[in-house]
C-alpha cells in the first residue's frame, strides 16, 4: 500500500454559530493533484466530498448537531476526522481526511483559536468575528492555503495579519502643502544641492 506523500491535509475550515446554527465562515479545499492509483483515487482525502452548497450546509448542520454537546475535541464524522473548539457562541472546525493525523489538525484549530484571540483581543464571539471578517479570513489563509498547512504559531499568524498601529504610520498632518510651504521646500532642496556641489 503506497503512503500518502501529499502535503494536502485540510479539507475544510468552518466557523459556525451555536446560537442560530448558521454559517459564519466556511472554506472548503480540494487537492490540486489527485493521485491516479486505481480505485483509491475515488476515495482520496483530497477530493472535496461536498462540492455544492446544499451538501455543505447539510454536512455543517449534522456536524453542529453532533458536536454541540460533545466534551471531546476530535470526532470521526462522515468518514472525516473533525477537530473542533468552542469559543463563546461559535464553533471552530478543522476537517481532514479519514486517515489524517488528528494531532496535526488539532494544532491547526488551536492556532486558529489563539490567533483569533490575539487579533480580536480575547473577544472571540459571533459579533466580533463578523465585524472583523477580513482579519479572520486572512488568519485562516495564513494558517492553511489550499488545504496545505503553512503556519501554526498564532503569534506569527497574528503579526502577519494585524493592521499596523496608527502611531507607526507617518502623519501627513504636519506637511505644509501651501504655496509658501512648497517654496520653502524648494529653497531647502536648492541650498542642499548647492552645498553638495561645492563639496565636489
Amino acid at each position: 500500500m503506497p503512503t500518502n506523500m501529499s502535503l494536502f491535509s485540510v479539507n475544510a475550515i468552518l466557523i459556525l454559530s451555536t446560537d442560530d446554527r448558521s454559517r459564519i465562515l466556511a472554506k472548503y479545499y480540494s487537492a490540486p493533484h489527485v493521485p491516479i492509483t486505481g480505485s483509491s483515487s475515488a476515495n482520496h482525502a483530497g477530493i472535496n466530498p461536498y462540492p455544492t452548497l446544499k451538501e455543505q450546509k447539510a454536512f455543517e448542520k449534522g456536524l453542529l448537531e453532533k458536536t454541540v454537546k460533545q466534551t471531546s475535541d476530535v470526532i470521526l464524522y462522515d468518514g472525516r476526522v473533525v477537530v473542533f473548539k468552542m469559543e463563546g457562541d461559535i464553533m471552530l472546525y478543522v476537517v481532514g481526511g479519514g486517515d489524517e493525523n488528528e494531532i496535526l489538525l488539532f494544532g491547526v484549530v488551536l492556532a486558529l483559536r489563539d490567533a483569533l484571540s490575539i487579533l480580536l483581543k480575547n473577544s472571540t464571539d459571533k459579533r466580533t468575528v463578523i465585524e472583523n471578517y477580513d482579519l479572520v479570513s486572512l488568519a485562516i489563509d495564513e494558517i492553511v492555503d489550499d488545504g496545505i498547512i503553512l503556519e501554526i504559531d498564532p503569534v506569527v499568524v497574528a503579526s502577519r495579519v494585524s493592521k499596523p498601529p496608527a502611531q507607526d504610520i507617518p502623519s501627513v498632518k504636519n506637511i505644509d502643502l501651501s504655496e509658501q510651504g512648497l517654496m520653502n521646500a524648494w529653497e531647502f532642496g536648492k541650498n542642499k544641492f548647492v552645498e553638495r556641489m561645492r563639496q565636489i
